[in-house]
């Protein structure tokens, strides 16, 4: 039987979520790289993916989006110091709208590895970061960037190709980070309980 009531369980992820949200404005607003291209090279991306590898699709979805909700309504929490709705107009875009989806897809596919996996394989924990990446940030970061910096397809590559060594040393960090926090915290992860066997009672 589990010790621990809906009511603190429920507590602890909401604590979480705003956590991790600030983690990731944190991770938008250091200074960023500039360099060709209307985009900046920041540390979202990391908080992103770590947020997810960290708590889990459901909790890692939230707490991305609360970020963005943040940064919606005018706290200066996106790259630059930016804030309000005019930055989803903008050319990243396509990069706001895929970090949800990123985190939640790493998330997924942390929580379908076995526990001593998470704990200490950091090439598996990478390769779920550089494929969620991949998947959802990048490829909606071009589309943004088709739709809005009125570039081809082409010119949006172009773009978005300096941002992948960048993506694969912060997604080894990345992995290097939530691999010590699963072993510092090992139940943080939801999991569904093993089934208990029934038992058996005599007359």
């Amino acid at each position: 039987m589990s010790t621990h009531s809906p009511r603190r369980s429920t507590g602890t992820d909401i604590a979480l979520i705003a956590g991790f949200a600030a983690l990731i404005a944190i991770c938008a607003i250091l200074p960023s790289i500039k360099l060709a291209g209307p985009v900046p090279i920041t540390l979202q991306t990391f908080g992103v993916l770590l947020t997810g590898a960290v708590l889990g699709p459901r909790r890692g979805f939230l707490a991305v989006m609360l970020y963005l909700a943040v940064g919606a309504a005018g706290l200066p929490v996106f790259a630059d110091g930016r804030s309000g709705f005019g930055v989803f107009s903008g050319p990243s875009v396509g990069y706001l709208v895929g970090f949800p989806l990123a985190a939640a897809l790493c998330g997924f596919i942390v929580t379908r590895l076995p526990r001593k996996a998470i704990q200490t394989n950091v090439p598996l924990i990478f390769a779920a970061g550089l494929v969620s990446s991949a998947l959802f940030i990048h490829v909606l970061g071009m589309a943004g960037l088709v739709w809005r910096a009125d570039v081809t397809w082409a010119g949006a590559f172009d773009i978005d190709k300096v941002f992948w060594i960048g993506d694969i040393i912060k997604n080894v960090a990345m992995a290097l980070v939530a691999t010590a926090v699963h072993r510092a915290f090992p139940d943080l992860l939801h999991r569904r309980p093993a089934p208990q066997p029934e038992s058996v009672s005599t007359a």
